[in-house]
């Protein structure tokens, strides 16, 4: 009986010790982002011993990373009744509730946790930080109040350094962040990770050359950590994007580091999902089709999967597909809709409004994906950045029914980084396919929108002669005279006075009244006119425009003014057959 009690102790020891291998192995893999090779682990650990709370909890958290909400639940219920690490999993289930947006309930789990720490226990208090951090609406500033408490508790402590350099970093605070990443590193240069971040604060710094060179490092000690392939795509991605001449070879070599990094991580679902979002930062839309297709022969009712399908459809030019993906995710009420799902939807559903011969417009269709594209911006207003390109692909078709109510999308953001052009093509739009008509015929309403676009502009850009230009066409298409002739007398102030700043710097003599007028006639002695020609042919049918338009304003009420500027016009274009006949009746 002696003997028996000692192989039982031993077995038991053994087993413990076993069972904390396991653990350390599966954070490992955790760490490596390596999160099915980490599932396995633990749950082979659970079979050896199932009352094992630290093993649920670690599932449950490796679920919620994986935002399979579910099963994330079911392991940290299941923890709670451990022997042993229970109250981990309350600390799962307080960060689920802060997902939840319930963070009096979360705050209740925390303080039963902390309540029934001794004064050496630290793990308890990075697991809550964590929690404070990983959820839907971080609290970095809770997540810092918690690990200085474990900080003062034991100073020398890497992971406590590590995690608190995240909780720095997601609070803006670089220089803290810093500090504490090469603490942890100096303290425990096995945390690799700690290393990587002194990477991914350069980044996030915008000094991309540097991070890539600080992830060199890391790959010169570890060429199979995973986590740093996905950084140097990330890093790759947004240089691309800041430095527009590097774009070409950087998107591929974020794309390249990517698949590194699926390489040496999972190619589980959830992983693949992580990818096909990049695919769509990077455009790869030609990869996302292949990759929404591989993940369907994975699973063929993950409704996620409809999104990457939707996207891609509509990319690859295959309108209908889009539709049908988009509109079977969208229409399931337990799906996570985001702006994209709606910008996309309404994408090909505007594209499919256009008939075969390139001309024709269905009006029905074309609404229904003006609503969804509403429903976008709604969402998310920043999506109204990627309208410009939309518009101006439909305004070069001359497909301006399209192209119109897209920019008026467009300027509902005045903070987008195409505000001012948008309003300016919003207004030609609408003055392109009003213009020439009768009073009764035009849209009032669409017109009265781009005279408001064109003071937009105006107000950005007081000096902008085209402005100018567009707003008195659009009024006098309202039949505004008054408006209109004023701001035709903006434009030619501001254009003559851009065209003699020109002049000026050719060192052209701009002191006689009439040298416009010599100007068109060429007669300004030593003046390369060949230099301004373009300028000086493109500036005079708009010249006359405006010269013939006031001077019509003014024939019913100021004969002299009238006949005044239509001498304009004839002075520098003598055939103008509009002031020639217009002269003879004021006679």
């Amino acid at each position: 009986m002696k003997n028996y009690k000692i192989l039982s102790i031993i077995f038991l020891t053994a087993t413990s010790v076993g069972q904390a291998q396991d653990l350390d192995q599966a954070k490992k893999a955790m760490d490596a982002e390596q999160y099915e090779k980490a599932k396995t682990i633990l749950k082979n650990s659970i079979k050896v011993k199932a009352d094992n709370g630290k093993a649920d909890f670690l599932i449950g958290t490796i679920y919620l990373k994986q935002n399979i909400e579910d099963s994330a639940k079911i392991y940290f219920q299941k923890g709670l009744t451990a022997s042993e690490g229970s109250r981990f999993n309350t600390i799962g289930l307080g960060q689920m509730d802060l997902d939840n947006g319930n963070t009096a309930a979360a705050q209740a789990k925390f303080d039963q946790v902390l309540k029934e720490l001794k004064k050496k226990d630290i793990e308890e208090y990075l697991y809550i930080a964590q929690a404070y951090m990983n959820t839907s609406k971080p609290d970095y500033k809770a997540a810092i109040n918690l690990l200085t408490k474990a900080q003062t508790a034991n100073p020398n402590d890497a992971n406590v350094k590590l995690i608190l350099g995240d909780a720095f970093y997601g609070d803006k605070s670089q220089n803290d962040a810093y500090a504490s990443y090469r603490d942890a590193y100096a303290i425990d240069n096995t945390l690799i990770r700690a290393k990587m971040q002194l990477g991914v604060l350069l980044k996030g710094a915008k000094a991309y050359v540097e991070a890539v060179k600080a992830y060199d490092e890391v790959l010169a000690l570890n060429p199979n950590y995973g986590p740093v392939y996905r950084e140097l795509a990330e890093t790759y991605y947004l240089w691309a994007n800041n430095k527009p001449g590097t774009y070409t070879e950087n998107i591929a070599k974020a794309l390249s580091n990517y698949e590194k990094y699926l390489s040496l991580t999972d190619y589980s679902l959830p992983s693949r999902m992580r990818h096909a979002d990049f695919l769509i930062l990077a455009k790869d839309y030609k990869a996302l089709e292949l990759e929404a297709n591989a993940m369907q022969k994975l699973d063929k009712v993950n409704p996620r999967i409809l999104r990457y399908l939707g996207y891609s459809a509509y990319q690859n030019g295959n309108f209908d597909a889009a539709i049908s993906a988009l509109t079977d995710y969208i229409s399931k009420g337990t799906n996570k809709v985001i702006a994209g799902d709606y910008y996309f939807l309404g994408l090909a559903k505007v594209s499919k409004s256009v008939a075969a011969d390139g001309k024709t417009v269905d009006a029905a269709t074309l609404a229904l994906g003006i609503t969804d594209l509403k429903k976008a911006l709604e969402l998310d207003i920043v999506m109204a950045n990627g309208l410009n390109e939309i518009g101006k692909k439909y305004f070069t078709k001359k497909l301006y029914a399209i192209a119109s109510p897209i920019f008026e999308l467009a300027i509902t953001n005045p903070n987008s980084r195409n505000y001012l052009e948008d309003n300016v093509y919003f207004g030609l739009c609408v003055l392109t396919e009003n213009r020439g008509k009768e009073l009764k015929d035009v849209n009032v309403i669409a017109l009265q929108n781009a005279d408001k676009s064109m003071d937009n502009v105006i107000t950005a850009s007081p000096k902008y002669q085209e402005a100018y230009l567009y707003k008195a066409r659009i009024n006098s298409t309202l039949e505004k005279d008054d408006i209109m002739a004023s701001n035709y007398e903006k434009y030619l102030l501001y254009a003559f006075d851009k065209l003699e700043n020109d002049l000026v710097k050719a060192n052209v003599d701009v002191s006689n009244n009439n040298y416009i007028v010599d100007l068109y006639k060429n007669s300004i002695k030593d003046f390369n006119y060949s230099i301004y020609q373009d300028e000086i042919n493109k500036l005079k049918p708009k010249v006359t425009e405006a010269y013939n338009s006031i001077a019509a304003f003014y024939a019913n009420t100021d004969k002299v003014k009238a006949k005044d500027y239509f001498g304009k016009t004839l002075a520098i274009d003598p055939a103008n057959v509009y002031a020639t006949e217009s002269l003879k009746k004021l006679k």
